[in-house]
């Protein structure tokens, strides 16, 4: 990849994104040179792709078969504000249940602990001990087949254990184990398309989550029975899974984007720290190991977005700004998750069931996020609605919770109020986080159909120019910071490369004379946001436009040509012929020798009209000759001086009118003027022509002119060609015409 050559519209700002770049031409280039994704699919990566859907597949059939067969409770508990379970009989009558007696005779005391779904959320370490041994009892009790419930007036209900059956066990268990497989399966995906250290770290993240969502399922079933020991590992395996999700995140911030000093030394300590903790956690050695676990892991969602916010300000990225919005969305729930469940305590009824949700989503809300990290800058609006919409839950529960707890606010009037502002929040935070991190903020039709009708023109009038004119617009589309020039042409279509940071947009061949190429575009709106799929697609269908508008010039230009050329044979053949007839038949020398200078003019105007294209040596050539030929008829003098570093080609449109401007402007000498002496001079430097036509004559006050249809014609002619044309007195006397085209021969015309 080379940098744009200065003469160009092109400009790179990289100035500001630093050395390391996306956009940087070494680094880009290696990475474009990369096989295809579809080439990297072909050999061990597609068997080991398989070989890991099936062993998730296969690892899921057994966890829903296993837990299918699962004996379970046959009666549905309740529980009281006071801690009393309670069980309903047939005729809608409740009655306390105080414990359970095995088909040993054994008793375990009840209470409404044995209804919370997952120890991992409660804060005590006490009410986590009674939490698990109750959970036990009831799966001791179950294993042998029936249990009788003693109930507080001392009788006592028998009650048979049955399987759970896969149709029984709930729409949120189907929703983990699907959401778990499917974060699974693109783990595997993201790890074997590019095995390097940053996957291998999303790789721990996301694998830990997928833990957290087969215990999530585990727990979701509606009827109570889970194997004995579990909830004691749920706990532990979770803090467990969660410490290791907030090390990797403290580790991949420092390092992706961009490196930070010292990133190596952070990773390293908060690894130690999180491994020590874990370890203390799953051997029980720890008081109050919930609250390290919550106090790590805010600390390191800090640090994590304290990290991407100083990548921003030292070397900005697009991705690093995504990540920070995403970590202080996903920190912020977690610490009104965590204040609201230390508030409210091991709750039943109402605010019990608000923790289990609370705490189901905030699960869910991690792995969606997590699911959408991959695909950033694809479209997967339904996955971002889903992970919006999941912390927006998550937050509305917590916040339910809170009002209950500490403004002691009723349930309806609670939830009421936590579903406002939850909504609020989803409003403004979908349009801060889709709009402005991931969906481009689009320019108006009107501004998008401006500006590509202007470039439309331009490159129709120059398609060889389209590598100049094309980043103009897309600059003015995207506002990047970075535009640059790669010499190979990567791909046919646009695409997205560097996790968003850049936009690969190919340089159509409009003409043989195009050099091939593609134009890179680097972090746009300034490195404010990525580009994504829809920026892609949009940049395509800019290109065809572009592609289209310049084949339909071209198919007209050869109407045109073709017309032109018929009327050139028409005038060659019929008036030709007639005009030589008269020739031979001409009374008198001088009607003779007029016809036959006719009989020439024609013959150039045919000849000129049938050929695309004309040499500028050629034209000169026959400019003077014409010239000196009608002067010296009139007996005026002549001076040509016409000069141009290099020969060029006109389009048939700028010979014909640079034609007939100086047959104008010498006709008007001739016949107005009276003058002994005409000068023309003329001069192509860098492709600007300046033509000036002075005669001695007695032509007075031009401003005061009436432009009929000779000077008129000089004027719509010139303006045609993109130039400017003025007449001024010369002293001392008669006047000079001068006529200034910027562009000339970048047009076939």
């Amino acid at each position: 990849m080379t940098a744009l050559p200065p003469t160009t519209d092109f400009h790179t700002a990289s100035q500001r994104a630093g050395p390391s770049s996306a956009c940087e031409a070494p680094r880009l280039e290696r990475r474009l040179r990369h096989r295809p994704h579809s080439a990297r699919w072909i050999g061990w990566r597609l068997r080991a792709l398989v070989a890991a859907a099936l062993v998730g597949c296969l690892a899921a059939f057994l966890l829903i078969r296993a837990l299918a067969a699962m004996p379970s409770l046959s009666v549905a508990l309740q529980g009281h504000d006071r801690g009393v379970l309670q069980l309903t009989d047939a005729d809608g009558t409740p009655r306390a249940v105080r414990g359970l007696i095995d088909a040993k005779g054994r008793a375990a005391a009840l209470d409404t602990l044995l209804l919370h779904r997952s120890a991992r959320w409660l804060a005590a370490d006490a009410d986590r001990a009674s939490h698990a041994a109750q959970r036990d009892a009831l799966a001791d009790a179950l294993a042998a087949g029936s249990l009788r419930l003693a109930l507080d007036d001392g009788q006592t209900v028998i009650v048979q254990a049955r399987p759970h059956g896969a149709r029984a066990l709930g729409a949120m268990f189907w929703l983990a184990i699907t959401l778990a497989l499917l974060l699974y399966l693109v783990t595997m995906v993201v790890l074997l398309v590019r095995p390097e250290v940053r996957n291998g770290l999303y790789a721990v993240m996301a694998l830990a989550q997928v833990g957290n969502l087969l215990f999530l399922g585990a727990e979701s079933i509606p009827a109570l029975g889970l194997p004995a020991g579990f909830m004691r590992w749920d706990h532990d395996l979770r803090s467990a899974l969660d410490l290791a999700t907030a090390a990797a995140l403290v580790h991949a911030t420092g390092m992706h984007p961009r490196r930070l000093p010292g990133s190596s030394i952070r990773a390293l300590l908060v690894w130690l720290a999180l491994a020590l903790l874990a370890a203390t956690v799953l051997s029980r050695q720890l008081s109050h190991p919930w609250w390290w676990t919550q106090a790590a892991m805010l600390g390191c969602g800090a640090l994590a977005v304290a990290q991407l916010g100083w990548t921003q300000r030292v070397n900005p990225h697009p991705l690093a700004a995504v990540l920070r919005r995403f970590c202080a969305l996903m920190l912020g729930t977690l610490l009104l998750l965590t204040l609201s469940i230390a508030a409210i305590g091991p709750q039943t009824g109402l605010q019990g069931q608000a923790v289990a949700i609370g705490a189901a989503v905030w699960v869910v809300f991690i792995a969606s996020m997590l699911l959408l990290l991959p695909f950033l800058a694809r479209t997967q609006q339904l996955m971002r609605e889903f992970s919006l919409l999941a912390g927006v839950s998550a937050v509305a529960t917590s916040l339910d919770l809170l009002f209950v707890t500490v403004f002691s606010l009723g349930n309806f009037a609670s939830l009421t109020l936590a579903l406002f502002i939850s909504l609020g929040l989803y409003a403004s935070l979908r349009q801060w986080l889709l709009n402005r991190m991931m969906a481009r903020e689009r320019i108006t039709t009107e501004r998008m159909f401006e500006h590509l009708y202007r470039i439309a023109r331009e490159v129709q009038a120059r398609p060889q120019g389209v590598g100049e004119q094309l980043p103009r617009l897309l600059r003015e589309m995207f506002e990047p910071l970075e535009v640059e020039w790669a010499t190979r042409r990567h791909s046919s279509r646009a695409r997205v490369v560097g996790t968003g940071a850049s936009l690969l947009v190919p340089v159509p061949r409009l003409t043989p004379n195009t050099p091939p190429g593609s134009i890179v575009l680097g972090f746009a709106q300034g490195g404010r946001r990525m580009f994504t799929a829809d920026d892609a697609r949009l940049a395509d269908r800019v290109v065809d436009q572009l592609s289209r508008a310049v084949a339909f010039d071209q198919a007209v230009e050869r109407g045109r040509s073709e017309e032109r050329v018929r009327i050139a044979q028409d005038l060659h053949d019929d008036i030709g012929a007639r005009l030589l007839t008269l020739m031979y038949q001409a009374p008198t020398r001088e009607m003779e020798d007029y016809l036959r200078h006719t009989l020439k003019d024609l013959k150039t105007l045919t000849r000129g009209l049938a050929a695309p294209n004309h040499r500028l040596s050629h034209a000169v050539a026959e400019w003077k000759a014409d010239i000196a030929q009608r002067l010296a008829a009139a007996d005026c003098e002549f001076g040509w001086t016409f000069s141009f570093g290099q020969d060029l080609e006109l389009g048939v449109v700028q010979w014909s009118a640079l034609t007939r401007v100086l047959r104008e402007l010498v006709s008007n000498t001739i016949a107005h003027a009276q003058a002994t002496r005409v000068d023309i001079d003329a001069s192509l430097e860098r492709g600007v022509l300046t033509l000036t036509v002075t005669d001695n004559g007695g032509g007075r006050n031009p401003a005061a002119w009436s432009h009929g249809l000779g000077l008129g014609g000089v004027r719509k002619r010139v303006k045609q060609l993109g130039g400017s044309v003025q007449w001024c007195e010369t002293p001392p006397r008669g006047i000079a015409c001068r006529v200034v085209i910027p562009s000339l021969g970048q047009g076939t015309g």
